[in-house]
């Protein structure tokens, strides 16, 4: 009988087989003129020496890391972390490479009409997805089929969580800084197109998109299924789950196999009819996807025969995937009121804007918490705190499906980007702003799911982390509100999303002030670029965010990891489980806050930029513009980062249990 880590294996190589297969069909697609073809290949020059650069640099870290990890541990947890490490890269690094190919290829198809231009965007958008599925389902499987222990593979989830958050960190540096600076002197102060060839920017913006919005939601998602199917795998180790539940160890793989193809036949089901509703077909790859997955789920627990509980609490996975994309589409699409909301604000000016756009935010985090916690009641209530870990295995088997959405959105605005620039037919920018438009709301949608997979993720490595624990002291271990411990570190761990944001803020605000100077030169010096006569000097933004985004992402990172160290040697354990629940709660409260404000902000610059309020150059308009600027390092650069922050200091947590407990001062 073929055991369940070759099968896994080997339906995660369907799915690196099946993102190639996508790829020769989207390079076997015309590149359009000469000068789209030059346009693309400059965004994707940057891109690729962007990611050179950024892995050079984390690779000085990762090589470190597995060093001192051998020495301290063993070989197995030390190879994992590199495993885990070089894997998470290669996952960011196929989504970058296909999105600046697909980019130029779906503008040319735009000519032909929006169901084809579709066709191209997704099918890049599902290229990332099915490889960055099947590497992390490779991953797992390949160590588990080594070791058979999922303890082994704990070194395995703190290298993909280590990665994702130095590519989640440098990629959102990157992506906002220039698309700030670039919007702050072209909108604004020149009053011209976003993507307007003349902006000197316009190139750093688009390469931007790339590796923050496709190379770091890669290594983000890579990161989430790894860590959640490592989770999944040592909750079922406890004798009370592997005594209730059969292979329960092997359950949590069994549920990637039969996602996987799930997601396969989703992307199948994205097809545009005639009311030519792009959502509405994006939406039925999703829901294909999960009703797939749903009867897979059915067959595995059948099989393996466990208790329906356990099937049940799969369901509820999907459930909250259901309920927080919907949610978080209602906060951030210009068809619903709190978006509008935003947009009439901006009649008044920029300050209330803001004000209306903060407010929204706030209140978007009350329903997406409801369902969370609901979920964590009925996951719980089925199969205890197993059944949360395989709720949250359940979330992430619509991963391929969801980066596919989320990589969609920054292929669609490089098209349109390209569009701009080659001064292509008014017709064709039209199909990719109407894209470009479902593209905004399929990226945050895509960040509330990431979030709520992710506070999931993280609860089931705290319980992994509270059973570690108990193992290595022989005795329960309980985390009481009475011991001044857990007090310190609750307060410490909910300081920390805090002050990375203002770290991540900050780098974006002096990075874009970069770009603002640099921009402003070239106008005020090339003679003839505000006339068209002259051509930017792109590559000197380019090469400002690139040191910018490669300086400013070291801090950050090193205190994700310096935190929980500190704390866990010198407070203890009582103070280290402390702040790992709080900044669960905080992070995940801050990262929907961030993340959906962000994203309602731009998408009410596009209610108005589509005709409402007097449309583009009003003062509406203006106004919009910058609640947009304040808001895109809000979704895309903080926001999303704290997801890998959360469980870099989890899986961090768990590898060094054993030093903080052998040697640490345990001071509560």
């Amino acid at each position: 009988m073929v055991s369940v880590s070759i099968i896994a294996i080997i339906v995660s190589l369907v799915a690196l087989l099946y993102a190639g297969y996508l790829s020769l069909r989207i390079l076997r697609v015309h590149p359009g003129s000469e000068k789209m073809q030059e346009v693309a290949n400059a965004i994707k020059e940057g891109a690729m020496a962007y990611m050179s650069r950024q892995y050079k640099t984390i690779a000085i870290f990762a090589v470190a890391i597995t060093a001192l990890l051998w020495w301290l541990f063993s070989f197995p947890i030390a190879a994992g972390f590199f495993f885990g490490a070089v894997l998470s890269g290669i996952s960011g690094f196929i989504g970058m490479s296909i999105s600046v190919r697909a980019n130029v290829r779906t503008a040319e198809t735009a000519k032909k009409g929006i169901k084809e231009a579709l066709d191209v965007a997704f099918k890049g958008g599902s290229v990332t997805g099915m490889a960055v599925v099947g590497l992390a389902l490779f991953a797992v499987s390949v160590f588990y089929s080594i070791y058979k222990d999922p303890a082994m593979l704990v070194g395995l989830g703190f290298g993909a969580s280590l990665i994702s958050l130095f590519a989640r960190i440098g990629g959102g540096i990157y992506t906002k800084a220039a698309d700030v600076g670039a919007d702050l002197v072209g909108k604004i102060e020149k009053n011209i197109p976003e993507d307007d060839p003349r902006n000197p920017a316009t190139i750093a913006d688009n390469v931007g998109d790339n590796v923050g919005d496709c190379a770091g939601m890669g290594a983000d998602l890579y990161e989430t299924y790894v860590v959640t199917l490592l989770a999944a795998m040592l909750l079922a180790l406890i004798p009370a789950v592997s005594s209730t539940y059969n292979q329960a160890v092997e359950y949590p793989l069994m549920l990637g196999v039969v996602a996987i193809i799930g997601s396969i036949v989703g992307t199948w089901f994205v097809r545009l009819g005639s009311s030519k509703n792009i959502m509405g077909a994006l939406y039925k790859g999703l829901i294909a996807a999960g009703v797939v997955s749903a009867i897979g789920f059915y067959l595995v627990t059948w099989y393996t025969h466990n208790p329906l509980n356990l099937f049940f609490a799969t369901i509820v996975g999907l459930v909250i995937t259901l309920l927080i994309n919907v949610v978080t589409e209602y906060y951030t699409s210009t068809s619903f009121a709190p978006v509008k909301k935003i947009a009439d604000s901006s009649v008044t000016g920029a300050g209330t804007n803001l004000i209306a756009g903060l407010g929204v935010g706030m209140q978007s985090t009350l329903i997406p918490v409801l369902v969370i916690v609901a979920g964590i009641i009925a996951a719980y209530l089925l199969a205890g705190i197993y059944g949360i870990a395989i709720a949250a295995v359940a979330m992430l088997s619509l991963t391929g499906m969801i980066i596919a959405l989320d990589s969609y959105g920054p292929i669609t605005d490089n098209a349109g980007g390209i569009a701009e620039m080659c001064e292509l037919d008014k017709k064709v920018r039209e199909v990719t702003d109407a894209l470009d438009a479902v593209g905004n709301t399929t990226k945050a949608v895509t960040k509330g799911y990431a979030i709520g997979s992710a506070a999931l993720g993280a609860l089931a490595l705290f319980a992994a982390f509270t059973h570690e624990i108990e193992n290595l002291t022989g005795s329960p271990v309980t985390f009481l509100l009475t011991n001044p411990g857990v007090i310190v570190g609750l307060f410490i761990g909910a300081m920390l999303p805090f002050i990375f944001s203002s770290l991540l803020m900050d780098a974006v605000g002096s990075s874009a002030h970069k770009i603002v100077v640099e921009v402003r030169r070239q106008f005020k010096e090339i003679k003839g670029l505000m006339e068209g006569k002259a051509k930017p000097e792109y590559g000197k933004c380019v090469d400002i965010v690139t040191k910018a985004a490669l300086h400013n992402m070291i801090l950050p990172a090193v205190i994700a990891i310096m935190a929980p160290l500190l704390v866990g040697f010198f407070l203890g354990i009582q103070a280290l489980g402390g702040l790992l629940i709080g900044v669960i709660l905080s992070g995940l409260l801050m990262a929907l806050f961030m993340s959906n404000t962000g994203a309602a902000w731009d998408n009410a610059k596009k209610y108005i930029e589509s005709g409402h309020h007097s449309g583009k150059g009003s003062d509406a308009h203006k106004a919009a513009v910058v609640g947009d600027t304040v808001g895109d390092p809000f979704k895309d650069t903080a926001g999303p980062a704290l997801n890998a922050l959360i469980k870099v200091i989890n899986t961090f947590a768990i590898v060094f249990a054993p030093l903080f407990i052998a040697y640490g001062f345990n001071l509560f």
